[in-house]
Formats: C-alpha cells, structure tokens, sequence
C-alpha cells in the first residue's frame, strides 16, 4: 500500500505535504489522520523548512472529509474520538510555525475544508467547489469550522454558508475572501512556486515572528497585540539574518538569509 500522506523538501525550503487516497477523494481516514499528524510534526521541527504547502493527489478532489464509509461502521463513542483526533491534526496544522499553504487542486467539503482554514493562505484551481456540508449529514464542523471560517469571511456569511451546507464555486469563494488566488488547474504549479518563491526569499525567522505576531494577536485585543508584535520583533533584533539584510541594502544586493 503507498504511503497515505507524503512529504518532501525542495532545496528552496518549501516543504510539500501531499494527501494520497485519490481512489477516496483524499478522505480522511484514521490511518491518514496519524500519517498527516506525523508529517506535520516533522516538518515543523526542522528549521530548513521556509513555508509548507498542503494539497491532495488527483485533480477531483483535495479532500472530501471525514471518510463516511468508515465512519458508517463507529459506534457514537467511536465517532467522537475520531472527530476529537481531526480537529487534533487540524489544530496541529494550524500551529505549524513556518508559514503554510492550502492549494486545493480539487473540491473540499467539511473536514477537507477545515484543514484548509487552519492555513495561512489559500489558493484553489478554478474548476473546483468547496464547502462546509456537515449539516446536510446531520452534524455541524466539527474540526475548527464553526471557529474559523467566521474570522476568515464574517461571522454573517460563515453562518449563511454553514446552516444552508452550500457548495460554493471559487469565484464566490473568492469574492468574499475565503481564497486568496485562483487559478486554472494548468497554472497552479506556476503560482506555487511564484508564492513560495517570494516567501522563502525572506529571512526565515523573520517570517515566522510575523505569523506569530499576526496569529496570536489577531483575537487579543489591540494593545495586548501591539505587545505581542514588540516581543516577535525583539526576537530578530539579534540574528544574523538581521544584519545580513542590513548589510545587503548597504551593498546593494539581494540578501543570503540562513534562518539564524
């Protein structure tokens, strides 16, 4: 059986984390739950990794959620310690330091579209359509939905789009911010790389105390945010990269930043 989850480091410092059930639309079995979850860890932990992209294998789906065939088989205890263990690896995702990226190369329904929201930027193919469908089966977003698409698009159009389980096509998505960029499937390689280029160019630490400070600030409040910013800025005050970026503004050259 091949791997349910892949990942592998380009020598740019981005890192690929591949979901491979395209014969299940990516679905999100237990075994591929504690393969994700092991993939994240890894990458996470290893400072020459700049950005992480997340996508699913096949161009139909990036993944469909919860795997219902296998979930059909839980009893209610069983159930709910699967929903526990995908808002687990969805929150683990979401706590990645380096900056990630969901490309959904194809449509997303519930927990698919969960882990997409534990992202920092989204980008889509534009053939695809994404949603949060939970409560046509019953049950609500179990996986940071109820949570997090509100502070993506508005609490509003998150309640709107949770209580009527509409699939949107990406055009909508996009329009009311729930995508970042959509491209034709043809072209998503190319905007890959565009984006992670312009990320991994930049001094590594730096990037990361960025996302701290926007991630832990965002709900605090401003002046506790305001504190949270000083305190991720103090943490590059004494870097190398730091001064390499200093020295190559001086020297009117591109800067060579080693995330030290």
């Amino acid at each position: 059986m091949p791997e349910l989850v892949n990942w592998t480091i380009h020598p740019n410092g981005t890192a690929a984390l591949t979901l491979r059930r395209p014969e299940a639309a990516n679905a999100l079995s237990i075994e591929l739950l504690h393969t994700l979850a092991e993939g994240i860890e890894a990458l996470a932990s290893q400072p020459d990794v700049r950005c992480v992209v997340l996508t699913g294998e096949g161009h139909k789906a990036f993944c469909a959620g919860a795997d219902l065939k296998e979930r059909a088989q839980m009893t209610p205890s069983e159930t709910k310690d699967t929903v526990a263990l995908i808002g687990s690896v969805v929150n683990q995702l979401a706590d990645m330091p380096q900056p990630t990226l969901a490309v959904l190369n194809g449509s997303a329904f519930g927990g698919g579209l969960e882990l997409a929201l534990a992202c920092d930027i989204r980008m889509a193919a534009d053939h695809i359509k994404i949603g949060l469908t939970e409560t046509s089966l019953g049950v609500i977003p179990g996986a940071g939905g109820t949570q997090r698409l509100p502070r993506i698009i508005g609490t509003a159009k998150a309640k709107e789009l949770i209580f009527t389980a509409k699939k949107i096509d990406t055009a909508e998505a996009l329009s009311i911010g729930l995508l970042e960029h959509v491209v034709p499937s043809e072209r998503l390689p190319e905007k890959i790389a565009e984006m992670t280029d312009a990320i991994c160019r930049n001094a590594p630490i730096a990037v990361r105390q960025a996302k701290a400070a926007v991630t832990n600030g965002t709900d605090a409040g401003l002046e506790a945010g305001l504190l949270i910013e000083q305190q991720a800025y103090e943490a590059t005050l004494f870097t190398e990269d730091r001064l390499e970026g200093l020295n190559a503004f001086r020297e009117k050259r591109l800067p060579v930043y080693k995330g030290r």
